[in-house]
């Protein structure tokens, strides 16, 4: 399950920002604890801990003494502002610079992205 390039902790804090993304985790919901977790994917406690320990100081997750780690509120607006200005910041801004270079027109991106059914035509072509 853990097989990515990243360490195991950061891909446990992904796993659960994006249960919380989709809604697969409710905020005020509880969450695995990392006895369950560790026991579950055969990992170390300490290292789910350290996932869950970044997750509460982002306010992703926070604990209830006694009780175990919940979702925060309000946690799945910050993660959604989030990925969206990532989404701007790392995948548009650069997409749009690269058109200002091809010289396309931002009418002609707005029509593309308008356009449901994935075909396009560009300017050139309908000439």
């Amino acid at each position: 399950m853990f097989d990515g390039p990243e360490p195991i902790y950061v891909q446990i804090a992904q796993m659960i920002r994006a249960q919380v993304l989709a809604g697969e985790l409710a905020e005020e919901e509880q969450v695995m604890s990392t006895t369950q977790f560790a026991t579950t994917f055969r990992i170390n406690p300490a290292t789910a801990a350290k996932a869950f320990t970044g997750l509460v100081e982002e306010g992703v997750l926070y604990k209830r003494r006694g009780l175990g780690m919940f979702v925060a509120p309000g946690a799945h607006a910050r993660l959604l502002e989030r990925h969206r200005t990532a989404y701007f910041d790392d995948v548009l801004a650069p997409a749009l610079a690269q058109a200002a270079v091809l010289g396309i027109p931002p009418e002609e991106i707005v029509a593309f992205v308008q356009d449901s059914n994935g075909t396009h035509e560009t300017s050139q072509e309908t000439s």
